[in-house]
């Protein structure tokens, strides 16, 4: 079971008995146990990162203010200056992406977000949370985003139409994304080290051919690093085009 490169995608518990409040299951999971992780170690970082706010700053409090401005330039150049509002919601959401894609990178360990589940509801929140502020901020002037200005009247109607639906793929191209490209690139590291293991087990000779997987999964382990900011960058910096839509309605 072990070797199954899907079953590190398996949530269980981290108790032996379910635990259950009127008949719904709340048991504490490896998911919500790697979650919790993240938010330790992410609350712990900054914490201390920014604890003695020194005018020459050591190499955690420079890590955290460049992490600060990276975030903040993200949402200033794709919002606009009204987009400030949202830099907390951004600021939380690319450290929690983030810092799933890299604890799954520990042996052992959970990728939450590799769980179109988790993906899939935050897409969703991202999603209710553009329509929400649309009307807030708009009123019902805020359905016009489907109506582009200057369209001659005889193109608005297939025009509406794949507006419409293009914005309402948004949360699965979104929650897809994140998720396919986790889970691709960890079944794929699984493989190649059950190869090593593999030729490492026949002995004789074939303890060479283990060489190849192994430092196969080295450069793996590094692009997938990459892979995990990447993927952490995209999912913030479409949030903030689409929230964009709450500011300006068409741009």
């Amino acid at each position: 079971m072990a070797t199954n490169p899907i079953h590190q995608f398996v949530i269980e518990t981290v108790h032996s008995e379910p635990i259950t409040v009127g008949g719904i299951d709340i048991s504490y999971t490896n998911s919500a146990l790697w979650m919790t992780i993240a938010l330790v170690i992410s609350i712990s970082f900054f914490t201390l990162a920014m604890k003695r706010k020194a005018l020459v700053p050591g190499r955690a409090q420079m890590l955290a203010e460049m992490s600060y401005n990276f975030i903040a330039d993200m949402v200033r150049t794709t919002i606009g200056p009204k987009g400030a509002k949202y830099f907390p919601f951004i600021f939380t959401l690319f450290f929690f992406v983030l810092m799933g894609n890299l604890l799954g990178l520990i042996p052992y360990s959970f990728t939450y977000t590799s769980h179109l589940a988790v993906t899939g509801f935050m897409a969703l929140f991202v999603f209710i949370l553009v329509i929400a502020f649309g009307f807030i901020n708009h009123g019902l002037k805020f359905l016009t985003l489907f109506t582009p200005p200057g369209v001659p009247w005889w193109l608005i109607v297939p025009l509406v139409a794949i507006e419409v639906v293009s914005f309402f793929v948004r949360p699965i191209t979104l929650s897809v994304r994140l998720f396919a490209n986790m889970m691709a690139g960890h079944i794929m590291l699984k493989i190649v080290a059950g190869f090593g293991a593999a030729a490492a087990g026949l002995g004789g000779g074939y303890l060479l051919l283990g060489i190849f997987p192994i430092l196969t999964n080295i450069l793996l382990i590094a692009f997938e690093l990459l892979v995990a900011g990447i993927q952490a960058y995209v999912f913030a910096i479409l949030t903030c085009v689409y929230l964009k839509d709450t500011v300006d309605l068409h741009h």
